[in-house]
């Protein structure tokens, strides 16, 4: 078996690395390296910004770029950038955000800004309240100590807004935490976070060596981890959307109250089930991902947080909520979204700047407005699909295209493939056939080997 393991790689030039890999992983190395050559910028200082965002780059990795328009948010009318790859996620949203712009639109509000640090330690004191107690009194010199780092985002409006110690040694044997919240302001803030605790760990290890009170084991203290966490549900937004059952208007043989009432089963049901709530919260993040992306934003960081609150009441259920009271439909949806429009890649990555000038340059209060409302817009046509026509028949029309690119078709045949199946249901399969059945023999083998 051929050693394909290589040392210095990282220091190789762009084009040696691409060398490297295309003659050792392809079978036709020179036409790969072109391929993925011809994804590099035109425009050498922006290939240079693109590179500069990771490590071992060899080409860019493009994804559609979307928008959805009429997504109206308290009052004001967005158009909504999208980076997504699914076919049916930008035509879904926009088309929720249009029927909601005929009722009133969506409403938002943040809840509440604060980010959590955490400094993780073990102590090998005997008396935890000893350890509360100097604490108390350490929390100011803590403050003062990291002065220099806040003060810039204190005069923002944010900074520290409090300093807490937490035992864990009823779970782990000497085991705490010193919780720090924050107010990161417009800024998503993880750098600033992880400088703050790595400053406040160091200072709060000198500290306990130092304290007076304490006996030599009572003195020895070891700093396991200083880091923020990606949970955070006390930085939360809500979207919602309501109106009268009558507005709602009849969906197909549906009549609005029957499309009202199978609606709030379908939510209640992914508050009962797990396997139907992971399915149910995909949909919501199709469209909060997207805007996420597209705005330069941490999507991990976002999906990670949205599941771990999910699951906050001790089962993994839906992020959105339904209610029918007095003949009012209520659709709502709780989120916690720790997001930024200045700093990381925000104003660096060329169109996540034009994404939020797209967007009127929010600050990260509307940001977290309009990410929320394009989840709860994309979650309402999903299940609006689902208990009606059926998620297949839109999601396969969207998707014939992607069938017809496979299948290499020419710009005739897809004319006719749209018209043949428009008022048809899209499968492959079914696609295929048809495909051959207008291609003569000479085709059919190209079709063939394609299928293979």
């Amino acid at each position: 078996m051929e050693d394909k393991r290589i040392s210095g790689f990282s220091k190789l030039s762009k084009r040696g690395k691409l060398k490297w890999i295309a003659e050792n992983f392809f079978k036709d190395p020179e036409a790969v390296a072109r391929e993925l050559k011809s994804y590099w910028y035109v425009n050498e200082q922006q290939q240079k910004v693109m590179d500069g965002f990771s490590e071992n780059t060899i080409s860019n990795f493009h994804l559609p770029f979307g928008v959805a328009p009429n997504l109206v948010i308290n009052g004001k009318t967005y158009c909504v950038p999208m980076v997504i790859e699914e076919s049916s996620v930008v035509a879904a949203a926009s088309s929720a955000a249009k029927f909601w712009m005929e009722r009133g639109g969506f409403k938002a509000e943040v809840i509440s800004k604060v980010k959590i640090g955490q400094v993780h330690f073990y102590w090998k004191g005997r008396n935890s309240e000893k350890l509360k107690a100097i604490f108390k009194k350490i929390v100011p010199i803590l403050k003062k100590e990291v002065k220099d780092l806040t003060e810039n985002m204190e005069k923002r409006g944010g900074g520290i807004t409090d300093i807490i110690l937490k035992d864990f040694t009823e779970i782990e044997e000497k085991y705490f935490q010193i919780i720090v919240k924050f107010n990161t302001c417009d800024s998503m803030g993880a750098n600033f976070i992880n400088s703050v605790l790595e400053r406040i760990a160091t200072v709060f290890r000198k500290l306990i060596k130092e304290e007076k009170t304490f006996d030599k084991l009572e003195k020895e203290i070891d700093v396991i981890m200083s880091i923020l966490s990606n949970y955070t549900p006390e930085c939360l937004v809500r979207a919602s959307v309501e109106c009268s059952i009558e507005e709602l208007g009849a969906v197909g043989e549906l009549s609005a109250e029957a499309f009202a009432h199978r609606f709030y089963k379908a939510v209640k049901i992914a508050h009962i089930d797990p396997y139907r709530a992971a399915t149910h919260n995909k949909g919501i993040f199709n469209g909060v991902d997207s805007v996420v992306l597209a705005t330069g934003n941490d999507f991990r960081a976002i999906e990670a947080c949205g599941h771990a609150y999910a699951a906050k009441d001790g089962q993994y259920k839906s992020l959105s909520y339904c209610e029918i009271k007095t003949g009012v439909f209520q659709f709502w949806l709780d989120l916690p979204l720790s997001i930024g429009t200045v700093g990381g890649l925000t104003k660096i990555h060329p169109i996540a700047k034009r994404s939020l000038e797209l967007l009127g340059n929010p600050n990260a209060d509307e940001l977290m407005q309009i990410i929320a409302c394009t989840g709860l817009a994309q979650n309402f046509a999903a299940i609006r699909s689902l208990t009606t026509t059926g998620i297949q028949k839109g999601h396969m029309k969207m998707h014939l295209l992607n069938i017809l690119n496979h299948l290499e078709a020419s710009e005739k045949e897809i004319n006719l493939t749209l018209e043949n199946f428009k008022n048809k249901p899209v499968s492959f399969s079914a696609v295929r056939d048809y495909l051959e059945g207008l291609r003569p023999k000479k085709d059919k083998a190209l079709l063939a080997r394609i299928n293979k």
